[in-house]
């Protein structure tokens, strides 16, 4: 225990002499954070919040327009006026502002829909119950819907068929109104409303857990977690040049000397490191919860499950710890391990989804994305703060980190043994 404390404080004094660089090992990801989380703030809402500029024009005032236009509010997609600013809105205008891309999409409810459907509805009751009084044809207006010719067609259909649930809807409340009107006539029992519940079936709305790349985080949760991976296996470069530099000027040979086996040579530089990493992450969700609110970005939110973080945290920076030793075991030279250890670290990023999100990428690089060792640790962080996972839904990613930890480790190892013989 006591060589072992020896080499954590021998590690100590090496990270500290450099206080320069030390700094920029905490400074710069929080930056790299907060500049890609502005930069892609845009980017994440268009994909997931931004809604659907919607004119609309009720000339029923009647229980249909209003239905209508309740409901499209309720289902926050799309944001809707109902006036416009240079002139009266009218069917005319509606169309011109429609037209020159104000609105994606507009939306005319003529005059008297709701009593022309309603004396419709009237009508066919009195004659299935036999009423021999004549009927008027009424002449129903449809309701015009004007698209800008930009907007997708999988908007137009959407909003088409809400309409269109929405009249199904009011028309079987008139319906039921007048069957009970004509039957309380003919009847001579007092008979009740007929009343039908509109949420007899229940629909119960989750994220579906297996298909994990449709699901879409804010930038905030995606760019914190990414841009720690990013710093946590940056620190490759700094203990690369660490092992090479004791190497180099004779202190490793002095320490192996001594009754210092070799496995814990390596364990005080993985002690140090490690506490360096999970500073790291720490300043990095602390910036996410507090510092980036006040820029006018979202907060972190962070779940439920503390140990999981904990868990991912440790397994991530013990896998970044691993490859930094391979390399500083297997490289030659200071210049060799730094460039060696940067660009893997870029490529591995790059298509583990850290600058561009997964999600957004084609098939091809969805697939490669998951050889690598960023992409496991943004995906279990994913699984916290994304879908308020648990120690057992991260145990995949954190594993498969432990054992890219062990690998790396034991390939520094075998290495150094026969290196030795």
């Amino acid at each position: 225990m006591r060589r072992f404390k020896a080499l954590l404080y021998k590690d100590i004094l090496l990270l500290i002499r450099d206080l320069p660089g030390l700094a920029m090992m905490f400074i710069m990801p929080l930056a790299l954070v907060i500049l890609m989380t502005y930069l892609q703030d845009s980017t994440f809402n268009s994909i997931t919040e931004n809604k659907i500029p919607l004119l609309l024009l009720d000339e029923d005032q009647d229980s249909l327009g209003i239905s209508i236009e309740r409901s499209i509010r309720q289902s926050h997609i799309f944001n809707v006026d109902t006036t416009l600013k240079e002139e009266r809105l009218t069917a005319s205008s509606l169309e011109k502002a429609v037209a020159k891309g104000d609105y994606q999409i507009g939306i005319v409810i003529p005059k008297n829909t709701t009593e022309n459907i309603r004396q419709s509805i009237r009508q066919s009751v009195l004659k299935t119950f036999g009423s021999d009084s004549a009927s008027t044809a009424i002449e129903m207006d449809s309701i015009a819907i004007f698209v800008d010719p930009t907007t997708k067609n999988s908007f137009k259909s959407t909003i088409i068929s809400s309409i269109q649930e929405y009249a199904a809807k009011l028309q079987t409340g008139f319906v039921l109104r007048e069957v009970s009107i004509e039957v309380k006539r003919l009847l001579p029992i007092p008979m009740g409303e007929i009343e039908i519940s509109e949420d007899m079936i229940g629909i119960k709305e989750q994220y579906a857990r297996l298909d994990q790349g449709r699901l879409i985080p804010n930038s905030v949760q995606h760019n914190v977690p990414a841009w720690g991976m990013f710093a946590v296996f940056f620190i490759v470069i700094s203990l690369a040049g660490s092992i090479i530099k004791e190497r180099e000027d004779g202190s490793f040979t002095r320490l192996m000397t001594m009754p210092c086996p070799y496995w814990l040579y390596l364990m005080g530089k993985a002690g140090v490191y490690l506490m360096v990493c999970l500073l790291q992450l720490l300043l990095m969700f602390l910036m996410g919860i507090y510092i980036l609110p006040m820029l006018g970005l979202p907060a972190l939110e962070m779940g439920h499950c503390y140990g999981a973080i904990i868990l991912m945290s440790i397994s991530s920076s013990l896998a970044a710890i691993g490859y930094g030793i391979a390399i500083g075991k297997i490289a030659t030279s200071n210049q060799q391990s730094a460039i060696f250890g940067s660009i893997s670290v870029v490529i591995m990023a790059a298509i583990g989804g850290v600058w561009i999100p997964v999600f957004v990428m084609p098939n091809i690089m969805q697939t490669l994305s998951k050889i690598s060792p960023l992409n496991w640790g943004l995906s279990g962080y994913y699984d916290i703060f994304v879908r308020d996972g648990d120690l057992l839904s991260v145990l995949p990613e954190s594993g498969t980190l432990l054992v890219f930890a062990i690998l790396c480790v034991v390939t520094a190892i075998v290495y150094d043994r026969k290196k030795r013989r």
